[in-house]
């Protein structure tokens, strides 16, 4: 069978098969769904368009297109399904061309971070009921960093018939019928998806013999055993204090022997503030947080939730003019850091609110330098 990499991005005609996770009632012919009916579907499609691009902007644009298709269209027997089709196909088109532009990206990609709690009506499975605290779990993990990175490995349609299978819960024959292929391809591509994902996970374990592995509740997904929300946010808190003290001890008894520090400056800051290629090792990691804290900037940090899980927010002080720098995200597996993914791109961070000044902070730094060495 051969995979589906053709356009994709016309109008679904029916509902297919997706009846079963229709939410309205169909509409009568001739008419169109009210601003009402289009805000309800605005979460699910993008909580699609996001996992699908990794990238806040692309991911609403794409949710504008999709919406006004839909807007368009008259007689929309199950917009849920509608919406999801058209976010779908218009989002690996977006993404193929995404792919030639993270190609050529200044150093580490990674994904647009979402910052603050997990929606509630980003749905689990379409149809379903409002998530409990285990859902929201589960969907604070789909949305994470660490999962998007993973999905970079995937092809367009292999992370669409995924994604629409092992996370929103479509059956094969639905998600073929979204992507536009057979539900023999649906499933091949779904099953290559899987085998990458495991591969990658096996690589890092290998990479990482002292982690232990446990099976996930969605298919085809193992990882090392969770630290529970509340353990995780200890940890933060205690990392703070590590940066607060700003010495290496601190950050080795947080830190899992095998930690990678990633960081995305995407060449849109100044020297300095990013680094070029991902860092491994406690101690090697350890010393950097160190040194970066002896720096002296005048930043604080403050606690947020990155993807659905703990993190922080480098935020700079009033005295350069205050303003977001970046995030950090923490991966955290039986009670340690074992990975740290920090987004200071500048392009990344505009759906967060006002930024700093980073040549203002970068100039105070230099001022700084010079006046502790004329004392």
């Amino acid at each position: 069978m051969t995979d589906p990499e053709t356009s994709q991005d016309g109008d679904p005609q029916d509902s297919h098969t997706q009846d079963s996770h229709a939410q309205d009632s169909p509409q009568p012919p001739g008419t169109r769904l009210d601003g009402a009916a289009l805000d309800r579907l605005r979460p699910l499609a993008f909580s699609v368009a996001y996992r699908m691009l990794g990238s806040v902007a692309e991911a609403e644009d794409v949710v504008q297109e999709a919406l006004l298709r839909l807007s368009q269209t008259e007689g929309v027997r199950n917009p849920d399904a509608f919406v999801t089709t058209v976010t779908t196909r218009i989002a690996i088109d977006v993404l193929r061309s995404a792919r030639v532009r993270r190609e050529s990206y200044v150093g580490e990609w990674l994904p647009e971070p979402l910052v603050g709690p997990v929606q509630s009506n980003l749905p689990v499975a379409m149809a379903s009921a409002p998530p409990d605290a285990a859902a929201h779990a589960e969907l604070a993990d789909d949305l994470s960093t660490a999962f998007l990175v993973l999905l970079e490995r995937l092809t367009p349609t292999e992370r669409a018939a995924f994604l629409l299978h092992d996370v929103l819960g479509y059956s094969h024959t639905e998600a073929a019928g979204v992507i536009g292929t057979s539900e023999v391809s649906a499933r091949q591509l779904a099953s290559r998806a899987r085998r990458r994902i495991a591969r990658e996970r096996d690589d890092a374990a290998r990479s990482a013999p002292s982690r232990t592995t446990a099976s996930r509740t969605t298919p085809g997904r193992t990882a090392p055993a969770r630290t529970t929300r509340v353990r995780a946010e200890e940890l933060v808190t205690r990392f703070l204090a590590a940066c607060e003290e700003g010495a290496v001890d601190p950050f080795l008894e947080l830190l899992a022997e095998d930690v990678v520090f990633t960081g995305d400056g995407g060449g849109k800051v100044p020297p300095g503030f990013s680094i070029a290629r991902p860092v491994s090792g406690r101690d090697t990691v350890a010393r950097l947080l160190a040194v970066f804290m002896r720096r002296g900037a005048p930043i604080h940090f403050e606690p947020a939730l990155v993807g659905g899980e703990p993190g922080l927010l480098i935020v700079a002080d009033d005295v350069i003019g205050g303003g977001l720098i970046g995030t950090w995200s923490f991966e955290v597996v039986d009670g340690q850091v074992a990975g740290i993914r920090g987004v200071i791109n500048p392009e990344k961070l505009r759906h967060l609110g006002p930024q700093a000044d980073l040549e203002r902070l970068r100039e105070w730094l230099m001022n700084d330098r010079q006046r502790r060495g004329a004392r």
